[in-house]
Parts: C-alpha cells; sequence; structure tokens
C-alpha cells in the first residue's frame, strides 16, 4: 500500500519546468529517497507535495486523500511533516520547549481548555512527557534545557527532526538531512532513519550524500532535470546507466 501517490505532477515557473510530469508512489512503510543533481527539481518537488508551492498540473494523493492544492499546515495535520535544507529551529527557545512546539500540533485548545485550568494542566504534563520521551529517543535528552541556537550544527539538525516526529508523521520529509554533518554523525542519522522506519513512520529524504543513500534507502527515485529517469532499489539504481550518465558519472558508480 502506498502512503504518496504522485500522478503527473508539474511545476512551472514562468517558461522554466522545474518538476515536469512526476508519477511515483511511496510505501507507507520503509526508506525511500529522492537523488539528483543540482538543480534536478528535488526541493521544488518536496515543497509541492508539502504545500507550500501548488502543483501547475497533477494529483497528489497522501493516505487515499486527495491533497492537491492543500495548505502546508492542512497537510501537516493529515500526518505529512518535513523539515527543509536549512536548519529552522526557535533559537531562543530550549531544545524541550521546540520538541514541545512540534508535539502541539496535536493537541487542542480554546476556550473550552482556557476554562478547565486542571485538563489544561494534564495535557501539557504529557505533552511534557511525550517530547522528553522523543528527546530520549534521538540522543539529546542531556541537552533538553539548552537553548536551540547553542546546539552545535549536527545536533541542531538531529533537533529538526525530533520536533517533526513529535507531529507523530505518517510519513516524515527530509530535505538534505545529512547536509554539514560529518561522518561520525552521518552515521547516526543513518541508525535514527532505520529506527524511525521500524517504528512503522514512512520516510522520504532529498539527500546528496550517496553513500548514505545506498545504506538505508530501501527504493530510490533519481531526477534529473525534474523528470524521472529512474525508479527502483538501490542496487537497480546503481547499475542503471542513464542514472550513471546523468548524476553519478562511470568512475563514481562503482563506489557507490
Amino acid at each position: 500500500m502506498s502512503s504518496l501517490r504522485l500522478a503527473n505532477v508539474t511545476r512551472r515557473f514562468g517558461g522554466l519546468v522545474a518538476v515536469d510530469n512526476v508519477s511515483l508512489e511511496i510505501p507507507a512503510q520503509g526508506i525511500s529517497a529522492i537523488i539528483g543533481p543540482n538543480g534536478a527539481g528535488k526541493t521544488t518537488l518536496f515543497n509541492v507535495i508539502a504545500g507550500s508551492s501548488a502543483p501547475s498540473a497533477g494529483r497528489i494523493v497522501f493516505a487515499e486523500e486527495d491533497i492537491t492544492g492543500l495548505s502546508p499546515d492542512r497537510i501537516a495535520k493529515r500526518g505529512l511533516i518535513r523539515t527543509f535544507q536549512l536548519v529552522q529551529l526557535f533559537d531562543n527557545l530550549t531544545v524541550l520547549e521546540n520538541v514541545k512546539v512540534g508535539r502541539h500540533l496535536h493537541t487542542s485548545g480554546g476556550l473550552f481548555t482556557a476554562l478547565m485550568p486542571y485538563r489544561a494542566a494534564r495535557s501539557e504534563a504529557a505533552v511534557d512527557a511525550a517530547a522528553r520521551a522523543l528527546l530520549a529517543q534521538t540522543g539529546l535528552a542531556a541537552q533538553a534545557d539548552t537553548l536551540a541556537g547553542a546546539l552545535p550544527y549536527g545536533q541542531k539538525r538531529l533537533l529538526e527532526i525530533t520536533r517533526a516526529l513529535a507531529a507523530e508523521p505518517k510519513l516524515l520529509l527530509l530535505d538534505e538531512p545529512a547536509a554539514g554533518l560529518n561522518r561520525e554523525e552521518t552515521s547516526r542519522l543513518a541508525t535514527l532513519l532505520r529506527k524511525i522506519a521500524a517504528s512503522g513512520t514512512a520516510v522520504l529524504l532529498i539527500e546528496h550524500d550517496m553513500s548514505l543513500v545506498m545504506n538505508v534507502a530501501d527504493r530510490i527515485t533519481v531526477l534529473d532535470f525534474g523528470r524521472v529517469i529512474a525508479q527502483g532499489t538501490p542496487g537497480e539504481v546503481r547499475q542503471n546507466r542513464d542514472v550513471i550518465t546523468a548524476y553519478l558519472g562511470t568512475a563514481e558508480a562503482s563506489h557507490v
């Protein structure tokens, strides 16, 4: 069963076609990846899926519901959560507070809650407990009271993923999660991605680190000039001549 299905999705900017008639299916389980050279349309495709950029044509179905053209907040509430190329945290909030922001997507408020302080306090305690449990799972428990802006870069990346997990995604979209990470941090990221997928959350990532992609992805889609040129397992993509020519390069293919 697919978690996400795109049918003939296109995104134009004037005369430029950034995403060109893309059709693909992302399974409801496991780790999928989208790769391609710079300018291939990967982030634009993520923007279209997550609602921050409307498709010029085509249809997007998530969890059997047509989400084409919905706003990002309405899409997020349906369980499709994304991160960004550039880390976007609340630097003046603590690590714990940042995660609780994500968790509040699943809480209710308003006048009724405000008139029942005991209920509000109980709800906040549950949010706090869930956030701390997530920090323990992702290795950030010791930094719970640290301001997010004071974290080293690798931990900021990890915090953004933790905050996204707090929203209880059905599908987690990660835009270049390994960007700027060293080898040890990338290895820990690979372990975390496997844990996320094993917990039942589907993962779709854009990534330039080919070693990471080939190591963790169950299925890979390759874009070039906005079009899908290959789809398959890491082994199938590694041997695809169109991919070798357009992206990997002949000399690099044997090392991927």
